[in-house]
């Protein structure tokens, strides 16, 4: 009499392509005695699997909540089949079927693999190329799903016989790892530039010698040279037109991280994780050269995530180099990342020394990631390599849609059924260079994700020129515009997890977006959902006079808020001070005429104006800059007894939030000498009692508060307004998988646009 014997078909769909998903269904049957067969399709990966019913049962909660490391498994359905009997498992190929695959991020080199590349006696040591299906580029290289080599840039390189017998090879760890090589079948590495010999050698002996190097990574090519040596980091600072703008280093590992700057346990995990993205950290140990983030207590530090990187600090018998590199975005400031690799010779023949480059083709270009931990919490600053382009779900299901962001750090995303896809960071849309790459871009998130949008989704800012590519590329297909602030708020409430009914009392604090009045909005406090919002309170208005001239120089808008609060501009007042008197002269006639200027609510350009008053900054090189210097001034000061109040007025609606009396008190702090740091710690915890006051004045019954906008970058003012709020009974949410900033926006603009 034969045991009890069923079949199952299950349809696997998630990140399950490329990740080792085949070998593990493959090795869990096998370990049950179950039969069947596992493939992919163009909807994630199918299995039928036959065996005793208890055994299958098991073989499901494996598939559901033990899968391969780097899987993400959104779902998994089950079907009871008949029974065809068979005694042997197997993996079958790809197959085209109907629905939606998930493409990997790229993954940073893993153990396994960084120990072969170490190992004299492995035939892939110090092999610049080293991957498995545990690690190695993904998102970079693919031109289309399902997720083969074929439609890889891998298929320049045809798999020599032993990298092919471990591809085919159920349980070898490099089953169907697309970008599976050996030195015998590439890719292939190459040097240009001062020295001779091999690629890996002269390159180092250029870094040891104070140059600039051009490498090629995963996304793109990047800027290096010793971050210790003072003249090249000046020098490559010069090169690329960076102002004072801090550059990230790499470290070759955790040890030498953690010799210049101060890493905890939350720290590590990051620095160490498969995503290995930049992590902001307060500078430790020993110092790099100043011009490395000048003005800046902070330094951005990422680990070697390529084989490449690892292979250019060296291994044990190299010659000693620079044990901590300069690691810049490929380009100059401003420009999109160089990844092919005629323009990048092209783009930067005048600020790189030599280039070390490789001939496996990146599809898609994708910067590196940025991370702010802010009291042990994850807070992105930059979302892309490793993250993207990995969904968020939807509280809803939506029609097609392309969303299209805004013009600073910007982010595109498709959106289909209860899934979003964010693009990486494209950068901002100031010129030429960046829109193609946009629209390259999009059109490629479009193809891998298989979205069709049926409708567009824009800022309503007029002069914004991503609203712009939206109108001129919709065609018949309709263009929806969002508000600025009320795609923020509704970012932080999707990535929480809010349902398509759910309001809160929304914070957006940021530098500039577009108000319906006609102002430049950035101080807002809104009661909001994904359908709508209205606007309670808002910073009082001040006069922006010349748009973005005052933008890059705080004193001017130190002088607004001089105005406004009725103060004079006395000459001892270091924005005064800072404002040359002809200058001066025709701000005076625009305030009172107001020729040439438009209201503001922005918090932003208000840290600009008191960093001005304080003493700290008057111009600036690059976006936040003031706020930035700020902050790291004020960071761990003593605010003593003083106390700065805002003043709400909420007999008006909105109402209005005046800023005079905090500008007066700064005045006179520094009138009297109190140092810039005390100055900064009383402005940061004044803005923050401000929140709470208006949160007791307006939040509804449920006490929901949803902080959000770039000045929410500033980990001082965000851990001391999510503790205030805390502390008195409020329910805070804030950004964690998104950044507060403008390259969330277009999730908010996706689940703004499905509501209304």
């Amino acid at each position: 009499m034969t045991a009890e014997r069923a079949r199952r078909r299950f349809v696997v769909r998630g990140v399950v392509q490329g990740v080792g998903f085949r070998p593990f269904v493959y090795t869990t049957a096998a370990e049950s005695a179950l039969s069947g067969r596992v493939s992919n399709d163009s909807s994630g990966v199918v299995i039928e699997v036959e065996g005793a019913p208890a055994d299958l049962d098991e073989f499901e909660r494996r598939l559901r909540c033990a899968p391969p490391p780097l899987a993400v498994v959104e779902s998994v359905e089950r079907a009871e089949i008949p029974v065809r009997g068979g005694t042997g498992f197997e993996i079958a190929g790809t197959t085209r079927g109907g629905g939606r695959t998930l493409a990997s991020p790229d993954i940073a080199l893993c153990a396994d693999c960084e120990a072969e590349l170490r190992d004299p006696a492995d035939r892939r040591y110090r092999h610049p190329f080293v991957n498995c299906t545990n690690c190695g580029p993904r998102f970079t290289i693919i031109a289309a799903l399902p997720y083969d080599r074929a439609r890889t840039s891998m298929a320049d390189f045809p798999m020599c016989d032993r990298c092919a017998r471990e591809y085919h090879d159920p349980t070898d760890r490099r089953f169907h790892a697309q970008p599976i090589a050996c030195s015998d079948c590439g890719p292939r590495l190459f040097y240009a530039g001062p020295g001779g010999g091999a690629p890996l050698a002269a390159a180092r002996e250029l870094l040891r010698a104070g140059g600039i190097l051009a490498v090629k990574g995963v996304g793109g090519y990047h800027l290096a040279c010793d971050a210790a040596d003072a003249v090249a980091v000046a020098e490559l600072r010069r090169r690329k037109r960076r102002g004072d703008k801090p550059f990230a280093v790499m470290a070759p590992d955790l040890a030498a991280a953690r010799e210049i700057a101060s890493v905890d346990a939350a720290a590590a995990a990051l620095l160490t994780g498969p995503q290995r993205p930049i992590v902001l950290l307060p500078r430790a140990g020993r110092p790099l050269a100043e011009a490395v983030a000048p003005h800046n207590p902070d330094l951005g530090v990422l680990l070697a995530y390529t084989p490449l990187h690892t292979l250019l600090f060296g291994l044990p018998g190299d010659p000693v180099g620079p044990n901590v590199l300069v690691m810049t975005s490929g380009n100059r400031s401003g420009e999109p990342i160089c990844f092919d690799d005629a323009d990048a010779r092209d783009r930067l023949a005048e600020l790189a020394d030599g280039w070390l480059w490789h001939d496996r083709r990146i599809l898609v270009p994708c910067d590196d990631s940025v991370i702010r931990l802010v009291d042990g919490v994850e807070s992105p600053v930059r979302r892309s390599r490793g993250y993207a382009p990995m969904p968020l779900a939807l509280p809803a299901p939506i029609p097609p849609t392309l969303a299209v962001g805004a013009d600073l750090k910007n982010v595109c995303a498709v959106a289909d059924g209860r899934y979003a896809w964010l693009s990486q960071h494209v950068g901002d849309m100031d010129d030429l260079a960046t829109l193609r790459a946009f629209g390259a871009t999009e059109r490629h998130l479009e193809e891998l994700t298989g979205v069709s949008p049926t409708q567009l989704v824009a800022d309503t800012h007029p002069g914004y020129r991503s609203t712009e590519w939206a109108r001129r590329h919709a065609g018949n297909r309709p263009v929806r515009t969002v508000q600025h602030h009320h795609a923020h708020i509704a970012a932080v409430m999707g990535e929480n997890g809010l349902g398509v009914t759910d309001t809160v009392l929304g914070i957006a604090f940021d530098g500039t977006g577009f108000g319906p009045d006609g102002a430049i909005w950035g101080g807002e406090i809104l009661a909001a959902g994904y359908k709508g919002y209205r606007r309670l309170a808002h910073l009082a208005y001040v006069p922006l006079a010349g748009g973005d001239v005052s933008v890059h120089r705080p004193y001017r808008m130190a002088l607004a808020h001089l105005w406004a609060a009725g103060i004079d501009w006395a000459p001892d007042i270091a924005a005064v001070a800072a404002c040359p008197e002809a200058e001066r002269a025709v701000l005076a006639h625009q305030f009172t005429s107001g020729l040439g200027c438009v209201p503001t609510s922005s918090v932003g350009r208000l840290f600009d104006a008191v960093a001005s008053l304080a003493g700290v900054c008057h111009i600036v090189d690059y976006e936040a800059q003031a706020a930035i210097e700020f902050e790291a001034l004020s960071r761990g000061a003593d605010p003593g007894d003083t106390t700065y109040r805002f003043a709400l007025d909420t007999g008006v609606d909105p109402a209005p939030i005046d800023p005079a009396p905090v500008i007066a008190a700064v005045v006179a702090d520094a009138a009297t000498g109190i140092p810039a740091a005390t100055i900064g710690a009383r402005f940061h915890a004044a803005l923050a009692r401000s929140v709470l006051e208006t949160a007791l004045a307006f939040a509804a019954p449920d006490r929901i508060v949803a902080l959000s906008g770039g000045v929410f970058q500033n980990a001082l003012l965000l851990s001391t307004t999510r503790q205030l709020l805390r502390d008195h009974g409020f329910t805070v949410l804030t950004h964690r998988r998104l950044p507060p900033n403008d390259g969330g926006l277009a999730f908010g603009q996706v689940l703004a646009a499905a509501a209304g």
